[in-house]
């Protein structure tokens, strides 16, 4: 008799801790640039590997998902349900975001001494800038008690001056804030499928031509209709293959990715222990709001709206998917396996599936919304900046509308957080201070964007009818 096969996600949590473990031993022998060379490629083929298959998979599996429904009324009815799920969730992570930044207050645990003189940076900041002014109305830079710190601030600014990361950052972001209020609709419509097609950014203009060819499918003669139909369905089922052959040699790539995404980090274990050390306050209430909506308000929806999937089961069916957000630290290469555990594991029908997470994995980013809440007080707080209650309120709606646009991609978040900074009058050179520990919570954050979009098609689909829960897989 056969011994018990390994599930995968148990695969997966190997090779992320193994992958982990030989970065910290690399680091210490001296083999990072071995790990870079010859290690970290493999981590790299495969985000590739499942990026190259997630926009085909999205294109094919909208058009067949929305074919399959039997009239328009149920796409509208569906599509609604699917967006005020989205946004309810998007506006509660946000809202988590700002409440415990405003408990914890992660900013007070900075020496007091650097907060003002990061004050009296943000004054000379905004007395620079133009069309800026102190948003709390005080004045450090006046203050005779500070006068020493005046200079030493001054000095610091000179040196933070030409990052070209940052520079980048802050290009992406001005273009983003000076659109024209309707410009979100234009770049909905590609100008040419085939080049939306090819770039990951483009996501929702694939979503639009999906959703206009499905659409115009329905409405045809059945005759004329099946064979396009048939071809579609056809297609999907080949990529969805694709992703089977892609996730059999998936430990391997987790490895190869983990052991690559820290040496590229640090080269040294000391800088390794420093990135997980360094601004702990901040990260610890990133991780903390991320971790109310992973273990609290998902399952809640799951365990109350669905009924049909117990806490725990929950968590078994979908950690495939988890555990490959948190390497790749993108949804959108993520997507493939999102597709196949919420469909054959949680028993989500294929319609819903193949309409519901790929609109997710573009407009829905929960954790990526919590966490410009989070950075962007605690970047205030660090700068004894006060916010006031309306600011914040200005912060709830400005993150829960920029991660709509954040690209489901590593640390696209960086981009948006720029526009919420400047929403409230703060430096967009801000980011620059969290970018050292962005990668491992944007790790975390992306676990949360799918661990949503999951949810979120699993209470549509049990609403419609669409939800035939299979029995437990094996561990």
């Amino acid at each position: 008799m056969k011994g018990k096969k390994l599930a995968l996600h148990w695969k997966i949590i190997i090779a992320l801790i193994l992958g982990i473990g030989y970065s910290f031993l690399s680091t210490a022998l001296g083999w990072t640039e071995f790990t870079k060379d010859w290690i970290n490629p493999f981590g790299e083929i495969f985000i590739r590997l499942l990026k190259f298959i997630a926009v085909p998979l999205v294109l094919f599996s909208i058009i067949s998902g929305v074919a399959s429904l039997p009239d328009l009324t149920k796409l509208g009815r569906v599509g609604a349900k699917t967006l005020g799920l989205y946004l309810v969730t998007t506006l509660s992570a946000v809202g988590t975001g700002i409440i415990l930044t405003n408990i914890f207050q992660p900013g007070s645990y900075i020496a007091q001494e650097q907060r003002v003189k990061n004050r009296i940076k943000y004054e000379l900041w905004a007395q620079s800038a133009e069309g800026t002014k102190v948003t709390d109305g005080k004045s450090y830079l006046t203050d005779p008690q500070y006068a020493d710190l005046v200079s030493a601030a001054t000095a610091d600014m000179q040196k933070e001056q030409g990052n070209a990361s940052l520079e980048q950052r802050l290009q992406a972001a001005q273009e983003f804030k000076t659109a024209s209020p309707l410009q979100f609709l234009v770049e909905f419509v590609p100008d040419n499928i085939f080049v939306a097609m090819s770039d990951t950014k483009k996501m929702l203009q694939v979503i639009f031509f999906a959703l206009f060819f499905g659409i115009v499918l329905v409405t045809l003669p059945a005759a004329t209709a099946k064979p396009v139909i048939d071809l579609v369905n056809g297609a999907s089922e080949v990529f969805i293959k694709m992703v089977d052959w892609v996730m059999k040699a998936a430990p391997f790539f987790v490895f190869a990715l983990m052991a690559g995404i820290i040496a590229q980090m640090a080269s040294t274990t000391a800088e390794v222990i420093e990135i997980f050390k360094g601004l702990l306050s901040y990260s610890l209430t990133v991780l903390s709001g991320l971790a109310i909506m992973l273990f609290i308000v998902y399952p809640t929806m799951i365990v109350t709206l669905v009924r049909k999937i117990s806490y725990s089961s929950f968590f078994r069916r979908i950690s495939p998917a988890q555990f490959l957000a948190f390497s790749t630290s993108s949804s959108a290469a993520t997507l493939p396996v999102t597709m196949e555990c919420t469909r054959d594991n949680l028993g989500v029908s294929q319609s819903v599936t193949n309409f519901v997470l790929p609109i997710g994995a573009t407009v829905n980013m929960d954790g990526t919304s919590l966490y410009q809440a989070v950075a962007t007080i605690f970047l205030a707080q660090i700068h004894l900046v006060d916010l006031s209650f309306a600011q914040q309120m200005v912060i709830l709606l400005t993150a829960a509308l920029a991660s709509i646009g954040t690209a489901a991609i590593p640390s696209a978040g960086l981009v948006m957080l720029i526009v919420v900074l400047q929403a409230v009058g703060l430096n967009p050179a801000w980011i620059a201070i969290i970018i050292p520990v962005d990668r491992i919570l944007d790790m975390c954050r992306t676990v949360v964007n799918v661990t949503s979009d999951i949810t979120v098609s699993a209470v549509v689909a049990s609403t419609e009818g669409e939800l035939n829960v299979p029995a437990e897989p094996e561990n």
